[in-house]
């Protein structure tokens, strides 16, 4: 029985080890070798002085070493934290010092970023290409010294076992501790609802930094079925590597799914492998949607959740996929709950339960929500207001508006003003106070605008200070220097004074007004 990380690679090795676990380009690595590498990685971790709970963490794009680690760090009961290679080298060095991190995998590609951080608790380093001047060993090195025997440490149900970061309203990144309980309490309801078995050939192309990657790649696993991944997301390579693995399993983005459209040939590829994709994570255009249906033949399930909720816990089946028929009217919506989800639509004042059809904040009850934000009381107190029952469970405030009707969940707005963008998480707040730095701005808002290409695009609308003219491109750039690209505003409009309220409050709302008028709600 599969209760921890370090358990899937035991119990494939033992009932399947000579099958391929991993493929990535001309690499083929079988579960018994997997399930070595992540022995070996343990072992060095334990040389290294990590003890159950002490977080290890990891940067990089997607490479198979990955999940050995993770796996490794699983069967020592560590906690793995996959930082996001997007952000600039502060905010890696903010997630790595918050985390308290002992060793860290890194990619070779990102040691610039590293000689700019100022490290308090890793004291190992281990790279992933050419360290050559680092001083800092190899992953083959730093594993090749450590026999393949297997850590004997207890590993709890409810420990955490991994750290995602997800930013906050304020700017400052929250770690979102996962325990094995959140993991696997739910994935054999997946298996059944996205049709995972151990002949699955699954796709892993969203980063690892993301629940959509990194536990999609767990879920391939979990089931015994081969994980083809896929270093950045590339299209025409997508298509590629669907016909040539014969992939069963997919989960995409929307923008994904729309890119894969415009790939020239994209009609010839062999989609006849597929059993499934899973979408999810930003709003879709039903233009997109049908696009993809008709292109790749398959069934298409859309999700709703989370990385608080490890994930998924909503789902809307392929038989409620059904464009221009009497049920065309539920692909507006995200699907009912799965499993053990329990979901309530509460109003944000007062508390109180909403009937349906009402629009309110969307409240989650399930083993999946997360144990808490990492050293974070207060966020937990915000998050879990009525706290958790005997069983350590209790209802989570996403964040997120919508309403329900006759069991659906439908995505009205975001309470917290978080703009999505090509499915990244992308909060005003952060870009705000980026900008704000600029001498040659008074005062700014940020808001997302609508966009075919990534669901919606950050505008920043700013006020200028008294004789300066400062230009949309100096803007943008000065944005670049402070936080991630993906942050930063593809546009920027001038206005001579922002609205609020008496309180002092910005009134998005009506920021908004001219570029959502006519659309049905404020995601697109």
């Amino acid at each position: 029985m599969i209760t921890t990380l370090g358990d899937i690679v035991e119990q494939h090795a033992a009932e399947r080890g000579d099958k391929p676990a991993m493929i990535q380009d001309d690499l083929v690595w079988t579960y018994t070798e997997m399930r070595d590498m992540s022995r070996q990685a343990a072992q060095a971790m334990l040389a290294a002085g990590v003890t159950p709970q002490r977080r290890v963490a990891f940067l990089g794009k997607n490479v198979p070493e990955y999940f050995p680690f993770l796996f490794g760090a699983g069967m020592i009961n560590a906690v793995t934290v996959a930082v996001n290679w997007r952000l600039a080298a502060a905010e890696m060095e903010y997630i790595l010092n918050n985390a308290e991190a002992k060793v860290l995998l890194i990619g070779a590609d990102f040691l610039g970023h590293l000689a700019q951080m100022n490290l308090d608790t890793v004291d190992t380093i281990v790279v992933l290409g050419d360290p050559a001047g680092t001083g800092h060993a190899t992953w083959d090195e730093w594993i090749a010294g450590h026999r393949p025997d297997r850590p004997n440490i207890e590993c709890g149900w409810t420990d955490t076992c991994y750290q995602l970061y997800t930013s906050g309203t304020t700017g400052l990144p929250k770690g979102v501790e996962l325990t094995n309980r959140n993991f696997f309490g739910m994935l054999d309801i997946a298996g059944e609802d996205w049709s995972f078995d151990a002949d699955s050939v699954n796709l892993v192309s969203m980063p690892l930094f993301h629940i959509a990657g990194s536990g999609w790649g767990v879920a391939g696993f979990f089931f015994g079925g081969t994980n083809v991944l896929v270093r950045e997301v590339d299209p025409a390579e997508i298509l590629r590597l669907i016909s040539t693995h014969g992939v069963t399993n997919i989960l995409l983005v929307p923008a994904v799914l729309q890119f894969l459209q415009m790939v020239p040939g994209a009609e010839n590829t062999d989609f006849s492998s597929v059993r499934s994709v899973v979408y999810g994570a930003s709003p879709i255009t039903e233009d997109v949607l049908i696009g993809a249906m008709k292109l790749m033949g398959c069934d298409f399930i859309q999700v709703y959740g989370l990385t608080e909720t490890t994930g998924a816990v909503t789902s809307l089946p392929a038989t409620d996929h059904d464009p221009g028929g009497p049920r065309a009217h539920l692909l507006r919506s995200a699907g009912k709950p799965w499993g053990d989800v329990e979901i309530r639509i509460v109003d944000a004042d007062t508390m109180t339960d909403l009937p349906d059809g009402e629009v309110g904040e969307i409240w989650i009850k399930s083993v999946q929500n997360m144990e808490g934000y990492w050293a974070n009381p207060e966020a937990n107190a915000l998050a879990f207001p009525e706290g958790k029952d005997e069983n350590g469970v209790g209802w989570f405030r996403s964040g997120d508006a919508g309403y329900l009707r006759d069991g659906y969940v439908y995505i009205h707005d975001r309470v917290k003003d978080m703009i999505i963008s090509g499915g990244e998480n992308i909060y005003p707040a952060e870009v705000e106070n980026a900008l704000m730095s600029h001498p040659d701005i008074a005062d700014v808002a940020v808001i997302g605008v609508p966009s075919d290409k990534w669901g919606e695009t950050v505008k920043a609308i700013v006020v200028v200070a008294a004789g300066t003219d400062p230009s949309e491109t100096d803007i943008i750039e000065f944005a670049r220097s402070k936080i991630a690209h993906y942050k930063c505003p593809t546009s920027v409009d001038r206005i001579d004074v922002l609205p609020r309220n008496p309180s002092g409050k910005i009134l998005k709302t009506e920021l908004r007004i001219p570029y959502w008028g006519g659309k049905t709600r404020a995601v697109n």
